[in-house]
């Protein structure tokens, strides 16, 4: 009886990981790799600190070599080699092998598709030009590397504030070059809510980068076939010598369309929660599949490496043995790191639930990542997103220095088991001064949703429209010298029982501090000395500094 024969489409997180666990699964069958670029397996993760100079070995971004799968794994892999038709009648893919140019016909019993996605390139003047690049592969990386070692460009256009660009805007001004970020939606991190993203903006200004939100990009202009600008739909022009774009991917689903495999809603190959196509001896994984959101249960595209690879390990199980556990659904968990800081998402935004029709409201944690009486503590602010009636966690945000990832990850596996904001409340974290506090930042984001759910307080989220009314700020007033919000009264917190006189129960109250916990205690005193109508500006003063103009222009207090 001939060998099971796998082949794989696409090496590199999905591809690879499927091969190499299809052969641990099954010693006897015959797997090959087919992948049309030069790298079978390469750090995509790590692209842009090889161009930073971070990562200073470009060797350490090959994460293996064709003669490295042969011989661990006996493993068939054909680098330059590009499946260019699949015929799943015959069971068949055709193949060109761009070194020669020969075109081969190659059998399968069981295929897995990882062909990725491709970056979008807008249709512009010059964007093909020798100082305009994308940023997907080791190709790319390179390129844009002897770019900017040979030709000393000082000034850079980032088209595009998701992930790539941040992380690009940050390692081209470690090289020296000034960098304008350009993103046409509202705010950079686009998954993210608004104030939350605001501080991403302010750390990326603060060090030197000129980020331009709401603004889109209507051509770039090109003199002797280079860009020497981007030319903004308003009218301004920024001069750039290298442009980066970085608009977003799209999955490569050509192979799958032309074989008569079913694509689905968001744009992927679709797949069963066995990462079955439409064919069931065609799995397929990676960035070019469906995958199912864990919140809403909808499909979606989620080009990440993370997810690649535990597909991909799915995949490769199933194919070499006929079964595997099924794709657990994902959140969408992502974190970026620029200057120092970091910003992640997990599940749901505001936004988002909203945008799915889902109950949703938030609150906020703000405080050190750490015990503040242990030297180091960084400010991180988490935002917990939940449904009030069921008391389900539906996300999570976070932007701060370290231990955002902590939180981040904490709350992704609540996710994963339908967990509730009293689960948060009751997790044992684990806890020693230099890592944590007593009461986590995800305890104290569980508590302040208990409160809110059990009617002890009422929040104010960020841009949120205010009854108007009376606005006390029970900050010290040294704080309030620093600054506050317009029309607001000082009564700090500490005076608030004796001069609550000045207030008038008969009207609405909003109070603030710092970053909602003293107004919190002050929502409390009012609420039990005859106020009825009394709401706390969630995030304090931090968060809604920031949005506190727009407030007014919905006509707030």
């Amino acid at each position: 009886m001939a060998a099971l024969r796998i082949v794989v489409v696409g090496g590199v997180a999905g591809g690879a990981s499927a091969a190499t666990r299809a052969r641990r699964m099954n010693e006897s069958a015959e797997i090959i790799i087919f992948e049309k670029g030069e790298h079978i397996s390469f750090a995509n993760c790590g692209l842009p600190y090889y161009i930073g100079e971070q990562i200073k070995e470009r060797s350490k971004l090959l994460v293996s070599t064709p003669a490295e799968f042969a011989a661990r794994y006996r493993i068939d892999v054909r680098t330059l080699h590009e499946v260019v038709r699949i015929d799943p009648r015959k069971k068949t893919v055709e193949v060109l092998d761009h070194r020669t140019g020969r075109r081969d016909t190659h059998h399968y019993d069981k295929l897995i598709l990882a062909p990725g996605a491709s970056p979008v390139l807008p249709d512009w003047q010059g964007v093909n030009g020798p100082n305009v690049f994308t940023l997907r592969d080791l190709a790319d990386t390179d390129r844009i590397k002897a770019f900017v070692d040979r030709q000393k460009p000082t000034r850079a256009a980032v088209i595009g504030g998701g992930y790539i660009g941040i992380e690009m805007s940050e390692v081209l001004v470690a090289r020296g070059l000034a960098v304008s970020l350009i993103e046409a939606r509202p705010h950079v991190m686009p998954l993210m809510d608004d104030e939350l993203a605001a501080r991403i903006e302010n750390v990326l200004r603060a060090n030197g980068v000129d980020v331009r939100t709401g603004r889109s990009v209507q051509n770039l202009l090109v003199r002797d076939g280079k860009a020497i600008a981007v030319a903004l739909a308003d009218g301004e022009q920024i001069a750039a010598d290298l442009v980066i774009v970085a608009v977003g991917v799209r999955p490569n689903v050509k192979l799958a369309v032309d074989a008569g495999l079913k694509i689905g809603p968001s744009g992927g190959i679709a797949v069963d929660g066995r990462l079955q196509t439409s064919d069931p001896d065609i799995l397929a994984v990676g960035d070019a599949t469906e995958v199912m959101h864990l919140v809403t249960g909808r499909p979606m595209c989620v080009p990440l490496a993370g997810p690649a690879n535990r597909y991909g390990r799915l995949a490769g199980e199933r194919a070499a043995t006929g079964d595997a556990p099924a794709a657990t659904p994902l959140a969408g968990t992502a974190i970026v790191g620029f200057f120092g800081q970091a910003a992640g998402i997990t599940g749901l935004s505001v936004r988002a639930a909203r945008e799915a029709g889902l109950n949703c409201t938030a609150v906020y944690a703000i405080g050190g990542h750490h015990a503040g009486y242990y030297p180091g503590a960084r400010q991180m602010v988490l935002k917990l997103v939940f449904d009030p009636a069921s008391r389900r966690v539906l996300g999570a945000q976070a932007v701060g220095g370290e231990g955002v990832d902590k939180r981040l990850d904490v709350i992704a596996t609540a996710l994963r088991f339908q967990g509730t904001i009293d689960d948060l409340a009751g997790l044992d974290l684990a806890y020693a001064p230099q890592f944590g506090s007593a009461k986590d930042l995800v305890h104290l984001a569980a508590f302040v949703a208990q409160d809110q759910s059990d009617g002890l307080v009422r929040q104010v989220l960020p841009g949120d429209p205010v009854a108007p009314g009376q606005l006390v700020d029970v900050r010290t007033e040294a704080e309030v010298s620093r600054g506050t919000l317009p029309g607001a009264v000082n009564i700090p917190l500490q005076q608030l029982r004796e001069r609550i006189g000045r207030l008038d129960p008969a009207r609405p109250v909003t109070v603030f501090c710092g970053v909602g916990m003293r107004g919190y205690v002050a929502s409390r005193i009012l609420l039990q000395s005859g106020f009825t109508d009394v709401a706390n500006l969630a995030g304090g003063y931090t968060l809604h500094q920031d949005t506190w103009a727009r407030t007014l222009a919905h006509g707030g207090a």
